[in-house]
């Protein structure tokens, strides 16, 4: 099957998907290719965005090891690093602090 054949499949988890992408990257620079013959090809990578914005900045957690250790278990079944886990649960739980904030606020 060609490339351009080939459609992109449900993944179960992110390591799933990081195996798909990494058997099939004429997939990948097809996509590319056909986006950036489309006009369709925007600024990058969200990191990217993210750090034009200015909004990266550096912070250290002193956190207990148990912690460390349950966040390494759970960031591996989900197949990413324990940094972009921890990272996806600070900003979760920031967004929810923030919301119930507001909700408090305007009452």
């Amino acid at each position: 099957m060609s490339s351009e054949d080939q459609k992109v499949p449900k993944f179960a988890s992110e390591r799933e998907e990081a195996e798909w992408w990494d058997a099939n990257p004429d997939f990948a620079l097809q996509a590319l290719r056909r986006a950036q013959a489309e006009g369709g090809l925007g600024i990058g990578s969200a990191a990217a965005r993210h750090a034009a914005k200015g909004a990266v900045k550096d912070a250290a957690l002193n956190l207990d090891a148990a912690d460390i250790s349950l966040a390494n278990k759970l960031a591996e079944r989900k197949g990413i690093d324990r940094e972009a886990y921890l990272r996806e649960l600070v900003h979760a739980a920031l967004l929810k602090e923030a919301e119930a904030l507001d909700r408090t606020s305007a009452a």
